[in-house]
C-alpha cells in the first residue's frame, strides 16, 4: 500500500515546490533566495523583470552568485592538504532539498524528500558554521608527542 503511494507523494512534493515557486507572483521586483549554499559558497536568486522585447511581459531572471574560497583546501579539515584548484558547480545539487517534508495523502502523512542523492557525501570548499570540523595535530609536551584532536570551528563544536 505505502509502496504504491510513493510516486504520489513525490508528486505532492513536486506540487507543493511549484506552488513555492509560484509565490514569486507575489514580491513583483522583489529579489527571492532559492539557495543560499553556505558549504559551496553560492547563492541564487530570481525576480520577475519587465521584458525587454514587450515591457508588458515580466520574464523571470536568475542571479547565480559564486564566492571561490582561494585559499581552500582539497580537504578542508586538514590544513595541510593541497590547496584546491578545481571547482565544480551543478546547479541540481546545489537546489536539492534533503529535508524531509511531511506529505498528507489519503488522511496518512507520510515524509517525502525532494531529491534522491541526498546520501551521497557533499564535497564543501569552504566551512559550513553549522557543522563542526576536527582535525589531529602532533603536540608535543616535555619531549613527549600526543596526538591531540583541535577544533577547526570552535564556535559550532562547543555549547555555549
Amino acid at each position: 500500500m505505502k509502496s504504491s503511494l510513493l510516486p504520489w507523494v513525490a508528486l505532492a512534493v513536486s506540487l507543493e515546490f511549484v506552488l513555492v515557486a509560484g509565490t514569486l507572483l507575489e514580491y513583483e521586483g522583489e529579489e527571492r533566495v532559492l539557495v543560499n549554499n553556505k558549504c559551496k559558497c553560492t547563492t541564487v536568486t530570481s525576480r520577475l523583470v519587465p521584458s525587454k522585447e514587450n515591457p508588458d511581459e515580466e520574464i523571470l531572471e536568475r542571479n547565480i552568485r559564486i564566492t571561490v574560497p582561494l585559499r581552500s583546501r582539497q580537504n578542508i579539515s586538514d590544513p595541510t592538504s593541497p590547496l584546491r584548484t578545481t571547482f565544480v558547480y551543478r546547479m541540481a545539487e546545489l537546489c536539492k532539498k534533503c529535508d524531509p517534508v511531511e506529505v498528507e495523502l489519503g488522511g496518512e502523512i507520510y515524509e517525502a524528500q525532494q531529491s534522491t542523492s541526498c546520501n551521497e557525501p557533499e564535497t564543501c570548499y569552504t566551512y559550513n558554521r553549522d557543522k563542526c570540523y576536527t582535525t589531529t595535530f602532533p603536540f608535543i609536551y616535555h619531549g613527549e608527542t600526543k596526538h591531540v584532536q583541535a577544533a577547526l570551528t570552535p564556535a559550532s563544536c562547543y555549547a555555549d
